[in-house]
């Protein structure tokens, strides 16, 4: 059996990474269904516990950004690993196709938007990231759905080239402002997409999760390996990295990266928040007053 560290999903511009490399499955990190959830539970209540102390240190926030192919688990691993922790700590936003103010805007303002405050860990389901992914399979979208002027659009490399760029700019800039970006891409192998999404067709109480488009666009998937692999060796760093988790392993990809988020928050500057002695002892004075 192979033994795996979280570093080995790492890749922060140190290494290239390569699609056609990336493990989809690999050795459980659990021995059983119980082991699994015994993990599962031990997880959460060190991340809560890390959250409370970064919540009541009050200088950072964490940018959890969850990016993948349909079907390989983003909704379910943001459920299981943050299930425990003080929904006071989080906020989830996720991306779906612009609205028409966000169209009105530039790409990157429903970002802003949804940044977490300091002591909170927001949770991106998909992401800014979608720009340099779906809209670069599908250019049309940039073309004639985002009312970007023609001339700044005729030279789609050069498009892409200064997105990547503007997107590694902020990402440096909310390092240095207390709020490091964790990006997790969960890396779904096409044979298991394809038994999962039959899966949501056979049950009918998950024909809601089932969208025609899915089926569709498996026809571009070479070419959305092609966008995830330029996109990560693009925006990798050491102050914002990309994590490629196996996920054809549902239980396995959440173990990981719940691990990878205690890694991560622990690598945090946070100091022991110390009793107030002054204010603790006026406190005591108010305690008779409570049991009048």
């Amino acid at each position: 059996m192979k033994s795996h560290h979280t570093d080995d999903f790492r890749y922060d511009g140190s290494s290239k990474f390569s699609a056609k490399k990336a493990e989809t499955k690999i050795d459980d990190w659990y021995a059983d269904d119980t082991d699994y959830e015994l993990q599962l539970r031990k997880q959460a209540a060190e991340i809560d516990e890390l959250q409370t102390r970064m919540y009541a240190d009050n200088r950072y926030g964490i940018i959890a950004i969850f990016q993948a192919m349909d079907a390989a688990g983003k909704d379910g691993t943001i459920q299981h690993v943050f299930t425990g922790v003080n929904p006071m700590g989080l906020r989830v936003y996720s991306f779906k196709r612009p609205s028409e103010q966000e169209l009105d805007h530039d790409w990157l303002w429903r970002t802003y938007l949804n940044l977490p405050e300091r002591g909170t860990i927001g949770i991106f389901n998909r992401s800014y990231y979608e720009e340099v992914l779906v809209v670069k399979v599908h250019p049309e979208i940039l073309t004639e759905s985002q009312r970007i002027p023609a001339d700044l659009t005729d030279d789609l490399d050069k498009v892409w080239k200064h997105r990547y760029t503007a997107i590694t700019d902020m990402e440096k800039h909310l390092a240095r402002n207390g709020f490091p970006t964790i990006k997790f891409f969960l890396n779904v192998s096409k044979k298991e997409q394809a038994e999962r999404l039959i899966a949501r067709i056979e049950d009918p109480e998950k024909n809601w999760k089932f969208e025609e488009q899915d089926v569709a666009e498996r026809e571009f998937w070479d070419d959305y390996q092609d966008a995830f692999e330029v996109a990560i060796n693009e925006t990798a760093t050491k102050n914002a990295p990309w994590y490629v988790i196996p996920a054809d392993d549902k239980k396995n990809m959440r173990l990981i990266v719940g691990r990878i988020l205690i890694d991560e928050l622990k690598k945090l500057k946070i100091g022991d928040v110390k009793p107030d002695e002054e204010r603790f002892a006026k406190l005591q004075k108010l305690i008779p007053k409570l049991k009048e």
